[in-house]
């Protein structure tokens, strides 16, 4: 603060009615002793903190007071360049050169502290080698210094005189940018800090150390642990039941690829082996039609409208005729029916609706005069569709009788009678078409028109 105003106490009523001020240079000298606030302290001005007065050494009153006025102000001395002071009588000998008190700086900057082991008194610092001092600018006469060359000791000295703290060990857990965290420590630790935040410091992270082991359990909480971790009879049970349930569906898919599928190839394989071996007895004349086996071929069946071509054997046998994938003729026992060649007769055969080569499926789509041609070893026999029956019972003997019942035909002739089963990849029912014979042509004299064309 500045002193009192001269002149005040004598008011306005006193000799100079502009007080002390109104004297020459008396304002400019008040001026000059103002401390300004905005810049470092003026030299004299004593206002840090860590001053302390009694490490200023005093005034040798053997030297004389121009001498001392001479040499440099501790102000002067202390913000100047570190220099080994030279003994003289200017300054006694093992007098400090500056008014700084590192330990005092230490305790007013970070409070009373606990002595340590690590912590090192001022006089034990080691002696920092002589750092020549810098060119300077000397400022005019009257001028205020330059605040850089107030600071002009290098700070590697004023650090290297302050113990040196520990380094705090970096505390595990998630580090958040937003929320600073004070660094404790000295200025150099702070300002790491401050450089630091926002960065990732190292270590491991949170997702990446492992969790904490779990207390043990005592051994009734581990039997129920081991029981709640087994599966319930019912949970087994269901389990049980799935596991059939999908491999029954897998049987089932199989079942039917095999007879939708698997069933038609194979039948058509062997009727068509079975065609070719009876067109080369044929051909090589090794037999003459008479009485044929059960399950042997004699004849071949074409249905041009439905483009099947499949031979016909002795026998309706499942296993050896219908499911090879030909076409069987009622030739045994109450169902024997005559051949194609009889003068009169109703020659009669079946054949499968569905799978095993299904060469009847679509009998149900031929229309009154389609032709229907039994190819033999001396003939071509040509029958023409004549009537159906959609539905009959599996017992109905009757429709290949001589003269077919239902068929329309009322007197002996030669007819034909194509036996299936109905509904489609059922056997509930019988399923029946007719036809009678209209042309009979020998082998030699080629094709009937039903094939040529």
């Amino acid at each position: 603060m500045t002193a009192g105003r001269p002149g005040h106490a004598a008011g306005p009523e006193g000799p100079d009615a502009h007080g002390a001020y109104g004297t020459d240079g008396a304002f400019v000298a008040a001026v000059d002793g103002l401390a300004d606030p905005l810049n470092d302290p003026l030299p004299g001005g004593h206002t840090s903190p860590w001053f302390r007065s009694e490490n200023i050494p005093a005034a040798d009153p053997a030297v004389p007071h121009a001498v001392q006025s001479a040499a440099p102000s501790s102000y002067e001395a202390g913000y100047a360049p570190r220099q080994t002071p030279p003994q003289g009588p200017q300054q006694p000998q093992g007098a400090p050169n500056e008014w700084y008190d590192p330990a005092g700086y230490q305790r007013d900057w970070y409070g009373p502290q606990e002595p340590s082991a690590r912590m090192v008194a001022p006089d034990q610092v080691a002696p920092v080698a002589p750092v020549p001092p810098a060119e300077e600018s000397t400022p005019a006469p009257g001028a205020f210094p330059d605040a850089a060359g107030l600071h002009a000791e290098p700070r590697t000295e004023v650090l290297a005189r302050i113990p040196a703290e520990p380094e705090p060990e970096a505390e595990p857990g998630p580090t958040s940018s937003t929320t600073p965290v004070p660094a404790p420590g000295g200025r150099a630790e702070r300002r790491r800090a401050a450089k630091g935040r926002g960065r990732r410091r190292p270590g491991a992270s949170p997702e990446q150390k492992a969790a904490p082991a779990a207390a043990p359990m005592s051994r009734v909480e581990a039997r129920r642990a081991a029981r709640a971790a087994k599966d319930s009879p019912a949970v087994i049970a269901s389990r049980a039941v799935g596991e059939v349930f999908i491999t029954l569906g897998v049987l089932m898919l199989l079942f039917v690829t095999y007879q939708l599928w698997w069933t038609n190839i194979r039948a058509d394989q062997i009727a068509g082996k079975e065609t070719n071996r009876i067109q080369d007895e044929w051909a090589n004349g090794d037999r003459r039609p008479g009485v044929f086996a059960p399950g042997e071929g004699f004849a071949i069946m074409h249905i041009p409208q439905l483009d099947v071509v499949a031979p016909i054997a002795e026998g309706i046998d499942k296993e050896k005729v219908l499911d090879r994938g030909m076409i069987g003729h009622y030739g045994e026992g109450r169902l024997k029916t005559a051949m194609p060649s009889d003068k009169q007769g109703n020659f009669s055969v079946a054949g499968h609706r569905n799978t095993h080569g299904e060469p009847f499926r679509y009998i149900n789509k031929l229309k009154p005069g389609d032709p229907i041609v039994v190819e033999t070893r001396d003939a071509y026999y040509t029958y023409e569709m004549a009537s159906i029956l959609p539905q009959t019972s599996p017992s109905n003997i009757s429709v290949i009788e001589p003269i077919p019942v239902g068929s329309g035909f009322t007197k002996p002739g030669r007819y034909l009678t194509l036996t299936t089963c109905t509904p489609e990849f059922t056997s509930t029912y019988r399923l029946i078409v007719w036809g009678k014979m209209v042309d009979e042509r020998p082998r030699s004299e080629g094709k009937p028109d039903a094939l040529v064309g």
